[in-house]
């Protein structure tokens, strides 16, 4: 019964996303008030975070260093191709160098969650892509101050202030994740373990579903001050989600993967973290509304471009075998 409601809300994640957004949206015009909601964002993504990295087998982080043959296109593709692109796209962003951070935080970090979903509806091998997700978590949050100093260079210093950047790593990202890896570690030696783990699989959509409603909520009221900025980036958004794919795919091929393995590598490229990045981009100084504007815009424009993903993606490669 659990699993089938998992699987069902899995399905159905879109339509969920797309209805929290537009419920929180018509909530912020008709109700005053709700940018006090700001004080829900980082104890709603605190709890966001952890259901999503209890579903990461955080036990295969050294088995998946030990599928070279998927993992070096798939890291290849991630933290070598896809940042060139980046690079590339940032050159038709203004310069504000707050608007430029907040594209760089989405588009340099792989995705870790729902990309497992959607590449197995897509028909790639989401059990390769999910057994490789804590090494792309990792290596992300490893390499993304290396990043934005080399996209920002000195207003990387002056915007990531590392005592707040440190702070929201440590409370919002590191603390999430060694709370899974204990209930993991649980869930491996206790029936009760089993049973909670069980329980709390069913929770990555609706909380999910929970932080977009509380950011958009609290965001909305101030929205005319981050209206242009959102606006200034859809563009380079919108490239980015039909590049991507082809990005993904071509390292694949060019590293001898066929069929659903190469699928899967493309489904990574085109998929962002965002709202994992998010508690990272509310601890900037001036950070609202700016940035939480800038990231969801770009987490509606990847939902859409997903449903032509699972269509698109699935019929590369469908010669050779999958």
């Amino acid at each position: 019964m659990v699993q089938q409601a998992r699987d069902l809300l899995e399905a159905r994640q879109v339509p969920i996303y797309f209805g929290a957004v537009a419920i929180a949206a018509a909530v912020a015009v008709l109700v005053p008030g709700t940018g006090r909601l700001e004080a829900v964002i980082n104890p709603a993504l605190a709890f966001m975070l952890f259901v999503t990295f209890l579903q990461v087998p955080l036990a295969d982080l050294g088995r998946a260093f030990t599928r070279w043959r998927f993992v070096a296109p798939l890291l290849a593709a991630n933290f070598l191709a896809i940042p060139l692109l980046v690079a590339a796209l940032t050159q038709f962003l203004p310069p504000d160098p707050l608007i430029r951070l907040g594209v760089l935080l989405v588009l340099l970090t792989p995705c870790i969650d729902y990309v497992v979903t959607f590449a197995h509806l897509g028909r790639a091998d989401a059990k390769l892509l999910l057994a490789a997700t804590p090494a792309l978590l990792l290596l992300q949050m490893a390499l993304l101050p290396i990043y934005l100093t080399l996209f920002l260079g000195d207003e990387a210093a002056r915007l990531v202030q590392v005592g707040p950047f440190l702070h929201a790593f440590l409370w919002l990202i590191a603390m999430p994740l060694a709370l899974a890896g204990l209930v993991q570690l649980w869930a491996s030696r206790s029936e009760t373990g089993t049973k909670a783990a069980s329980a709390l699989g069913m929770l990555p959509v609706p909380a999910t579903a929970l932080v977009l409603f509380v950011v958009v909520a609290a965001v909305v009221p101030q929205l005319g001050q981050a209206w242009s900025a959102v606006l200034t980036v859809l563009p380079s958004y919108m490239a980015f989600a039909f590049l991507a794919p082809f990005v993904g795919w071509g390292v694949a091929r060019l590293a001898g993967l066929q069929g659903s393995e190469a699928r899967g590598v493309a489904f990574s490229a085109a998929t962002r973290n965002s709202l994992v990045v998010l508690p990272l981009a509310l601890s900037v100084p001036g950070a609202l509304p700016i940035l939480p504007a800038i990231i969801v815009a770009q987490t509606l424009v990847e939902l859409v471009s997903e449903l032509v993903y699972v269509r698109a993606i699935q019929r590369l490669g469908t010669a050779a075998p999958a």
